[in-house]
C-alpha cells in the first residue's frame, strides 16, 4: 500500500477500511501515511488463541464454500443469500444474486488468504497503535457476527487507546451491504469534520 501511494504521488490521505482493510488503514497511520483513519470493524485484535482459531476456521470454511460449483444457482434464492452471508451482513438478501456469486468467486480466487491466515497465527495481533499524529475513529457494527465486539472490538480499542469509538446499529460486519447510505454519510462526515479541525489549527 505504501508503494502504491508513492506511485500515485500521494503522501498522506484520509483512509477508510473495513475488516482487514481497517487493519491496513491503522498500519498506514503508524507509518505516517494517514491524515485520518476510519476503521469499520477492523480486524487484527483478539482476546485469546481460541478467538483466533475461530477466525481461521471461519475463513477456511468460507474459502471451501466459495469453491462450490453450483454457487450461482444457490444464491439465486433470496433466503439462501441471507443465510450464506449472515456472518458478513444482516441483509445480504438485498444484494443481487450476481453480487453474491461474485463475492464468493473473489474469495475462491484470493491466492493470499493462506498466507494472511498463517501470518496472523505466527505474528500475533496488532501491535499497540498510539501517538500516530492523526485522528482515528473505530466504528463497529452492533450486529457484527464475524467479529463480535466483546471478542474482537474491545481488544482493538485497547490496542488503539486514542481512537474515538462509535457503535453502528442495524449493520453487520460489512456495513456497506446493510446500509450504504448511512456508511457513506458517516465517511463524509468524518472526513469533513477532520478537515475542519485541521484547517482551524
Amino acid at each position: 500500500m505504501c508503494r502504491q501511494l508513492d506511485e500515485a504521488a500521494i503522501d498522506t490521505a484520509h483512509i477508510v477500511g473495513n475488516s482487514l482493510g481497517g487493519w491496513v488503514a491503522l498500519e498506514l497511520a503508524r507509518r505516517g501515511r494517514a491524515q485520518s483513519v476510519l476503521g469499520l470493524s477492523p480486524a487484527g485484535a483478539w482476546r485469546s488463541a481460541r478467538d483466533l482459531r475461530r477466525l481461521l476456521v471461519l475463513f477456511r470454511a468460507g474459502s471451501a464454500l466459495a469453491r462450490v460449483n453450483n454457487m450461482p444457482n444457490i444464491v439465486a434464492n433470496k433466503r439462501m443469500r441471507r443465510i450464506l452471508l449472515l456472518l458478513m451482513a444482516e441483509h445480504a438478501d438485498r444484494m443481487a444474486p450476481a453480487q453474491v456469486a461474485a463475492a464468493f468467486e473473489d474469495i475462491a480466487m484470493c491466492t493470499v488468504l493462506t498466507e494472511i491466515l498463517d501470518g496472523a497465527r505466527e505474528n500475533g495481533p496488532i501491535r499497540p497503535v498510539s501517538d500516530i499524529g492523526c485522528r482515528v475513529r473505530i466504528a463497529w457494527g452492533l450486529n457484527d457476527r464475524m467479529l463480535p465486539f466483546m471478542r474482537y472490538g474491545a481488544p482493538m480499542l485497547a490496542a488503539v487507546p486514542d481512537a474515538e469509538f462509535k457503535l453502528i446499529p442495524g449493520v453487520g460486519h460489512v456495513p456497506m451491504i446493510d446500509d450504504p447510505g448511512l456508511i457513506a454519510n458517516a465517511i463524509l462526515d468524518f472526513v469533513e469534520t477532520t478537515d475542519s479541525r485541521l484547517n482551524s489549527q
